[in-house]
């Protein structure tokens, strides 16, 4: 939304990558790679999570392909780089070295930012790196406050008033910055269309 020519297909383009490509495919390769609990519980087996993420991902890389080969080459260094953290981070490889709050925040909040804009631009710009930093810092906020939220969860009926409270609360961050984040595109969206 930050680029002064916007090309409402590329802007469609990206939003579809990333859902297959985060929401759906880091998904299941994520109940793949997690030693604990898994994401999705035992929904899906092995097979079929590898399936679906074999599915999402290439459906994603081969839309990105397209933009890349005819409009924007220089998205390949991020299309890279979220290829490595997709299997890095969800998969835990080198000891889960990268399945950690830092990289959550680069790979899903930095780097979707300068994606987007590249994207329209093929190129990046001074402007748009506070923009990528302030949702690494939402995601950062949001995979703080999740994981505590999560164990809680898990505890279920054994919690006692205090763990109740803290819940709620967690529970309301991540309600806040789900809802921020949308507002915030939704503001983006209605200021390029009737700004």
């Amino acid at each position: 939304m930050f680029a002064r020519n916007l090309h409402w297909d590329r802007v469609a383009a990206i939003g579809f990558i990333y859902f297959l490509g985060l929401g759906v495919g880091a998904h299941a390769l994520d109940a793949l790679g997690s030693k604990a609990k898994k994401p999705w519980g035992d929904v899906f087996g092995k097979r079929q999570l590898w399936f679906i993420a074999g599915c999402s991902l290439t459906a994603a890389y081969l839309i990105a392909a397209y933009y890349m080969v005819r409009f924007v080459p220089n998205l390949l260094f991020i299309a890279l780089l979220e290829g490595f953290f997709v299997f890095a981070y969800n998969l835990e490889w080198f000891g889960g070295r990268y399945h950690n709050d830092g990289w959550f925040a680069f790979s899903w909040g930095f780097l979707p930012v300068l994606a987007g804009y590249m994207i329209q631009t093929n190129t990046l710009s001074v402007a748009v790196l506070p923009v990528a930093l302030s949702m690494a810092l939402f995601s950062l906020v949001e995979i703080k406050a999740s994981r505590p939220y999560k164990v809680l969860k898990q505890r279920g009926s054994s919690l006692g008033e205090t763990d109740v409270s803290l819940m709620t609360q967690y529970e309301a961050i991540l309600k806040s910055i789900s809802l921020g984040v949308i507002m915030l595109g939704v503001g983006l969206l209605l200021f390029r269309l009737f700004g």
